[in-house]
């Protein structure tokens, strides 16, 4: 359970704070009018939180994405919806450096 200070309290007795939250490994919460705001967190915890994350990027998302769903079932034309999305004019032939 995390411990809870208002922001006067946090700004005070910061170096405090950090400290607890690296000794006992546990968050401690800093509130403004009663409500939560910020976590500060251990180093160590912090590092514990990204490791348990998934390492993926919007190309991994979107070829999951693609294996769970057909743009047929769903009714959707690509080229309807994506199909004016890039400007196909041709660039200008003067030099922009000049």
């Amino acid at each position: 359970m995390a411990t809870t200070y208002s922001i006067a309290e946090a700004r005070n007795q910061f170096a405090a704070l950090v400290r607890d939250a690296e000794e006992s490994k546990q968050p401690v919460q800093v509130t403004r009018h009663g409500q939560p705001v910020a976590v500060i967190l251990s180093a160590e915890e912090y590092g514990r939180l990204l490791a348990n994350q998934p390492s993926r990027n919007f190309w991994a998302a979107y070829q999951e994405w693609r294996q769970n769903w057909s743009t047929s079932e769903l009714d959707i034309n690509p080229d309807e919806i994506w199909g004016d999305v890039r400007d196909r004019t041709p660039a200008p032939e003067s030099d922009p450096w000049q």
